[in-house]
């Protein structure tokens, strides 16, 4: 079974036990996810659709948090002496699917 869930305005297809960095994700105390699906299968069966899916669920537990690759950039324009330098780090959240579940 495997579902695509969506965060951070990307989607992203996982299984259960699987690891992968999303985007910053807020979490309470005990550090669980619970992520809504977009598609889910089960072996010939393929659940998509908020009806389908209203009680379909996906949950996470929060491993860790890393950032991704620097990126830099420098803006220039000519004749006026004006130049700037920037920089950004993306954080990312890494998280690991603790199962995924069809609601009913």
């Amino acid at each position: 079974m495997y579902a695509v869930i969506k965060s951070g305005g990307k989607q992203y297809r996982v299984e259960k036990g699987q690891q992968l960095a999303v985007e910053l994700v807020g979490t309470g105390d005990d550090g669980k996810v619970e992520l809504t699906p977009v598609l889910l299968v089960d072996g010939d069966k393929v659940l998509a659709g908020p009806k389908a899916l209203s009680k379909a669920k996906v949950t996470a537990k929060v491993v860790g948090e890393t950032k991704g690759p620097k990126v830099t950039g420098f803006t220039y324009k000519n004749k006026t002496n004006s130049s700037r330098r920037w920089g950004h780090r993306q954080r990312y959240s890494t998280i690991e699917i603790t199962g995924i579940s069809k609601g009913r």
